[in-house]
């Protein structure tokens, strides 16, 4: 549990948000957004999020800290269920839940199971609807009036993550809901991650978006070296993507190792963008069989 600094903050008002939603409702695109920064990866194959990820959006009176939690879904896998035990468990926490769902793509079974849990846990649930771009009127009312059937909201608002639609006015409406309080974190902070974490997380990235449908969800990342040279105007960076099986790592290295190449270029435009300086990037390739049914292997890679 986060603990306020101690302060004397009149009329300032702060809380924790649980952003949660089914796989691909959106829910990392708004983070970045709302951050106006890359700090958790998106694409468009579900389940890119593993981790709970922390944003902090500072307003002039108000503080709200954002745990972008992984897609909540039915699965009997191991390395899903921890996925999903993560999301669930940030409702212990939160001063209210921010809901997204997907106008274009519903995706009722994990949207039941959700509403279920959060019926349960008794929050304030605040809906956002989002990838409304080029959807007809009709039809988005219909969507609308559909979810108000289904739970009892304390707001729904429509949004587009991608273009920010309606984005500013979903602040507004949270931050009406925060309790008065100090802020949790200082002004220049935009999350708690450290930045290695980060640096795997858009390594990985680059993964799910350069490889198919089989490579992701086997794959993982850690960053091995992370060290300033020359006076901090250059960063170098070993890191090793993980596989379970040999003919992925032939996919994901590719033909004279163009495809880890292709990664490897994405992925460092990034971490220069994210850190600010130069980056030297060495990627390395791996195979630890059946990692995401291996509990040991499942805890050092962080799930």
């Amino acid at each position: 549990m986060i603990e306020k600094a101690v302060h004397d903050f009149s009329g300032f008002h702060s809380g924790l948000v649980a952003l949660m939603g089914a796989p691909n409702a959106g829910k990392s695109t708004l983070l970045n957004r709302l951050l106006n920064a890359k700090i958790s990866i998106t694409s468009r194959k579900p389940q890119t999020t593993r981790n709970r990820i922390l944003g902090i959006v500072h307003r002039p009176q108000a503080q709200l800290v954002f745990i972008d939690t992984p897609g909540v879904h039915l699965t009997q896998k191991p390395l899903n269920v921890r996925i999903v035990d993560s999301a669930l468990s940030a409702l212990s926490d939160v001063d209210m839940v921010l809901l997204m769902a997907d106008a274009q793509r519903p995706n009722p079974p994990a949207e039941t199971f959700l509403l279920e849990r959060l019926s349960e846990a008794r929050k304030p649930v605040v809906l956002a609807v989002n990838k409304i771009d080029g959807l007809a009127s009709q039809l988005l009312m219909e969507t609308l009036e559909a979810w108000a059937q289904r739970f009892s909201f304390e707001h729904i608002l429509p949004i587009s993550a991608l273009q920010g639609t309606q984005v500013n006015e979903l602040l507004q409406v949270l931050e009406a809901m925060l309790p008065e309080g100090p802020p949790f974190y200082g002004k220049d902070m935009l999350t708690d991650s450290a930045e290695r974490f980060i640096v795997a997380e858009l390594i990985r990235e680059k993964v799910f978006r350069l490889t198919g449908e089989e490579i992701p969800y086997a794959a993982a990342v850690t960053v091995d070296t992370f060290k300033e040279v020359h006076q901090g105007r250059t960063v170098h960076i070993r890191a090793t993507i993980h596989v379970e099986r040999d003919s992925q790592k032939g996919i994901v290295i590719g033909r004279g190792g163009s495809k880890l190449k292709q990664i490897g270029r994405a992925a460092r435009e990034d971490i220069e963008r994210l850190l600010d300086t130069r980056v030297y990037l060495e990627l390395f390739v791996r195979v630890q069989k059946n990692w995401t049914r291996d509990t040991r292997a499942l805890r050092k890679f962080g799930y």
